[in-house]
C-alpha cells in the first residue's frame, strides 16, 4: 500500500485540516460565552483532541480508506447510518462556507476601512470564487495548499510573539461572569477548532506506510496545542474581557505592534483561509453528494458528473444552499451570525464524530485502542449535548434519512463483512466509470 506522502507532508496536511477560518473568530466567540473561563474550554478541547487524534490515527493505520467517517461508520453499523453520516457532512458545507465568507469578510472589511455594509458585497465575492473554481473542476495543488498551511502557522507564530510579551495577568477577571453554563457554551462552539482529525484517517491510505500516519498525527497534535493554547492565553491575557467584543480578535492582537503592514496581512491570510479551506470543503462534500446520489439517498440527477470528473450539479447544489444561508445571514444579521453559524456546523461535525468513534471502538483490535475511541466518543457525546437546540439540524437531518430509506429501500449494500474494495463510499469508487453517469 503505497503512496506519496511521507510525515512531514502528512503532518502539513493534518494540520491544515485542523486549522481554519474557524481560528480567525474562535477565541473572541469563546471569550463572548464563559469570559475568561474560555481558558478551560481551551484545555479541555485540548486534551480531548489528543484522544479523537489518537483514535483516528490508529483507525486510519489498520484500515486505510479514503472514504471518511462515513466509510468507517458503514463498515461498523452498516449503510443506513454511512448514509446519515455523509448527509450530516453534505449539509455541514453550506453552513460552514458561509461562515468562513463571513469571517474573512469581516478582517477584509476592517483592514479596508470600508463600511459594515460592504461585509456582505465581500462575503459574496469569496462564496462565488469557491463555487466557481469548483465549477470549472479546478483544484488547489498540493503544494499550494501546503504554502497556505505554513502562512497560516506563521501568521499564528507571529501573533503569539508579537501579544506573548503584553499578555498581564490583571485582564484574567472576573474569571467566570457566566459561570458553568458559559464554559459549556464555549465548549460547544470550539468543538469547531479540533475538527479534522479525521482527515488521519482520510488520508492514511496516501503514506507511505501505515506506521507514518501515527508518527504525523502525533507531531501535528504537538503544533495544534502549542498555536491553540498560545493564541488562548494570548486572547483572555491582551484583551480580556474585550475580546469578545470584536469580529476580528486575530487583528486587535497583531495591532499591538504597531506595524501599518499588520492589519493587510491578518486580512490577506484570512481571504487565503477562507477561499483555500472552502474550495476542498466545497469538493469533498460534492463528492460525498454523488456518492450519496448514486445510492438514491439524495436525488439521482446529483450523480452526474463530466467527462472530466467535475461533480457540477452537486457544486450547482451546494452553491444554492449556501445561497439560501448568506440571504439569511444578510437579512437577519444578529440572528444568524457567525457564532449562530459555527455553532450549527459544530453540532453536525460533533454528531458525525461521535459516530466515527463509536465505529472505531467496533473496528479497533486492541483493548487500549478500543478505551480510547470509547472515551472519546463518550466525551464529545457530552460536547455534542451541549450544543443542546443546535441538536435539532442533525436530528431533522438523520430523521429525514431513515424515513427515505424506509420508503424507498435499495439493495444492502453490505452482505458480507465490508472491506474497502465493497465500500460504496469509498472515494476511490466515487467515479466508478461502471456506476457514474457522464455528461459531455
Amino acid at each position: 500500500m503505497s503512496g506519496g506522502i511521507g510525515v512531514a507532508r502528512g503532518t502539513a496536511l493534518c494540520v491544515g485540516a485542523v486549522l481554519g477560518p474557524g481560528v480567525l473568530v474562535l477565541p473572541a466567540v469563546a471569550v463572548r460565552a464563559a469570559g475568561p473561563a474560555s481558558l478551560l474550554a481551551w484545555a479541555a478541547l485540548l486534551a480531548l483532541s489528543a484522544l479523537i487524534a489518537t483514535t483516528f490515527a490508529d483507525l486510519g493505520a489498520r484500515y486505510p480508506d479514503t472514504g471518511g467517517v462515513a466509510a468507517f461508520t458503514g463498515r461498523a453499523f452498516g449503510d443506513r447510518a454511512a448514509a446519515v453520516v455523509g448527509c450530516w457532512l453534505y449539509t455541514a458545507v453550506p453552513v460552514g462556507v458561509v461562515a468562513g465568507a463571513v469571517a474573512g469578510a469581516h478582517y477584509t472589511a476592517t483592514a479596508l476601512h470600508t463600511p459594515p455594509a460592504t461585509t456582505v458585497g465581500i462575503a459574496a465575492g469569496l462564496l462565488a470564487v469557491v463555487f466557481l473554481t469548483n465549477m470549472v473542476g479546478l483544484h488547489v495543488s498540493g503544494r499550494l495548499q501546503l504554502a497556505l498551511t505554513g502562512a497560516l502557522v506563521a501568521l499564528l507564530v507571529t501573533v503569539i510573539m508579537v501579544a506573548g510579551p503584553h499578555v498581564d495577568p490583571q485582564r484574567i477577571g472576573p474569571f467566570a461572569p457566566h459561570g458553568a453554563a458559559g464554559v459549556g457554551s464555549a465548549v460547544a462552539v470550539l468543538f469547531t477548532a479540533i475538527c479534522g482529525w479525521e482527515a488521519t484517517a482520510n488520508l492514511s491510505a496516501e503514506f507511505t506506510h501505515p506506521r507514518q500516519v501515527r508518527r504525523a498525527a502525533a507531531v501535528s497534535l504537538a503544533i495544534i496545542v502549542v498555536l491553540y493554547a498560545g493564541l488562548a492565553i494570548c486572547t483572555v491575557g491582551v484583551l480580556g474581557n474585550q475580546a469578545g467584543d470584536t469580529t476580528v480578535p486575530l487583528m486587535r492582537l497583531l495591532a499591538i505592534s504597531g506595524q501599518p503592514w499588520a492589519p493587510g496581512a491578518v486580512a490577506g491570510a484570512a481571504v487565503l483561509l477562507t477561499v483555500a479551506a472552502s474550495v476542498t470543503f466545497v469538493a469533498a462534500g460534492a463528492r460525498a453528494g454523488v456518492s450519496l446520489a448514486r445510492h438514491r439517498i439524495l436525488p439521482r440527477g446529483l450523480a452526474v458528473v463530466t467527462s472530466d470528473g467535475a461533480p457540477r450539479r452537486g457544486v450547482a447544489a451546494q452553491a444554492g444552499a449556501a445561497a439560501v444561508v448568506a440571504v439569511a445571514a444578510a437579512l437577519a444579521p444578529r440572528v444568524v451570525t457567525v457564532e449562530t453559524l459555527m455553532r450549527l456546523f459544530a453540532a453536525l461535525l460533533a454528531c458525525v464524530t461521535v459516530l466515527g468513534l463509536a465505529a472505531a471502538v467496533r473496528l479497533l483490535p486492541a483493548p487500549r485502542q478500543r478505551a480510547c475511541a470509547a472515551v472519546s466518543a463518550l466525551a464529545v457525546a457530552a460536547v455534542a449535548a451541549l450544543s443542546a437546540a443546535f441538536l435539532l439540524a442533525p436530528a431533522v437531518v438523520a430523521a429525514a434519512v431513515w424515513a427515505h430509506r424506509r420508503r424507498e429501500p435499495t439493495p444492502h449494500l453490505y452482505p458480507q463483512p465490508p472491506t474497502p474494495v465493497d465500500n460504496p463510499f469509498d472515494d476511490a469508487h466515487a467515479y466508478a466509470p461502471a456506476q457514474e453517469v457522464r455528461i459531455r
